[in-house]
């Protein structure tokens, strides 16, 4: 069984960045047991309608954020992005064969179109930024939300902005598992 939780805390309560780094450490030290139920924690900074407006303003104020907080680096900062549109392809799917209307498929942005945008909004805040997909220092990461009740057409995406040590590049770049592998194969 699969799924996925959204949790909404006020502006200004929450850190979901700190917070899913002291989860992980806790679990390292020992002071927290693993998840039974839980595989993953999408630490989600902020929401934007999926527009390209929308997130170029939303990426570059994240990313200026997690810049700021850098100290003075001489290199170019490393940077990749994550793109994912779990469940919206099945539900569009099943839309347009009830309604035979490819208009929603197009209102979705696609990778490239994504990837684009984020870069363009990365590159705002540090010029020098370069793309490195297999060790960057940074991931910007775009999630299509399934919320109900958002009109047809529309959709809304969480961004954020992790530091290396939060995700995972390979097989593709998405945020670390609470749990090894390893472990899980055991039970």
């Amino acid at each position: 069984m699969s799924g996925l939780l959204f949790f909404s805390f006020p502006t200004g309560g929450v850190h979901v960045v700190q917070m899913l780094t002291e989860v992980f450490h806790s679990l390292k030290s020992g002071k927290l047991k693993s998840p039974q139920w839980c595989h993953r924690i999408f630490p989600i900074q902020e929401t934007c309608v999926l527009s390209e407006t929308e997130l170029h303003a939303t990426v570059s104020k994240l990313f200026l954020d997690f810049f700021r907080n850098k100290e003075d680096q001489d290199e170019p900062i490393k940077f990749a992005v994550g793109y994912s549109r779990r469940g919206i392809d099945e539900t569009v799917n099943k839309t347009q064969k009830n309604d035979n209307n490819s208009s929603i498929q197009q209102g979705l942005m696609d990778r490239q179109q994504c990837f684009k945008v984020v870069a363009a909004a990365v590159k705002s805040v540090a010029k020098d930024a370069i793309v490195d997909l297999k060790s960057p220092e940074v991931a910007v990461l775009v999630e299509v939300l399934p919320i109900s009740g958002v009109p047809v057409g529309s959709s809304v995406a969480g961004v954020s902005v992790l530091p290396a040590e939060l995700v995972s590049a390979k097989p593709r770049l998405c945020v670390k598992a609470l749990v090894s592998d390893t472990k899980t194969k055991k039970k």
